[in-house]
């Protein structure tokens, strides 16, 4: 079997790609991550791309997966907070609306640079929330640094009210997706 790489740090795309029994291991890109795409499609597209890339190269006959998830909302992407005021800042954006959570997903095989690049939208509603919900949320530490300013492995399931798409898109990585992808590279899911 070939070896699959996981260009990707985080804890939950390792934990649903893990439930495949598919052996692979993980090596983050660390790339830069601007881009001067003009959509949010194009901006995760070519950031999963990039991962995707910069690991094959370390990773000789191997078929290297990389991800990118962002947030967007009335067309502005709204990336990670990086304090707790601008977690409370997010979430009140967020509260009692959809948004679309957008993943870009790439493959490369870093041996012959053949790539796949698919985009997967999930539509994501957080429900009403009050100052004080929203200030015991960030209060536990989960907001900061998660995309959207929420988990929905953790705390942030108690704030999410509706999905519409694919669940595991909002964990990072789409999995049936995945699955249509990496099909084309010959590997197949259960």
């Amino acid at each position: 079997m070939r070896t699959i790489v996981l260009a990707s740090a985080s804890a939950g795309r390792g934990a649903l790609l893990r439930r495949t029994g598919l052996p692979f291991t993980i090596d983050p890109s660390n790339c830069d991550e601007t881009t001067e795409a003009s959509s949010p499609a194009g901006h995760v597209r070519m950031l999963a791309l990039r991962k995707a890339r910069t690991v094959a190269e370390r990773h000789p006959d191997a078929l290297v997966i990389g991800a990118d998830t962002i947030i967007e909302l009335d067309g502005e992407i709204l990336g990670k907070a990086e304090s707790a005021a601008a977690a409370g800042q997010m979430l009140s954006r967020l509260a009692g609306q959809f948004h679309r959570l957008v993943t870009g997903i790439a493959v490369v095989d870093s041996a012959d640079g053949r790539s796949y690049c698919g985009v997967e939208t999930t539509l994501v509603h957080i429900r009403h929330l009050t100052p004080e919900q929203i200030s015991s949320y960030v209060a536990s530490g989960e907001p900061t640094g998660k995309s959207g300013s929420y988990d929905i492995e953790g705390l942030g399931a108690t704030i999410i009210d509706r999905i519409e798409g694919d669940f595991s898109n909002v964990v990072g990585l789409p999995m049936a997706h995945l699955a249509r992808a990496l099909e084309s590279f010959g590997i197949r899911l259960p």
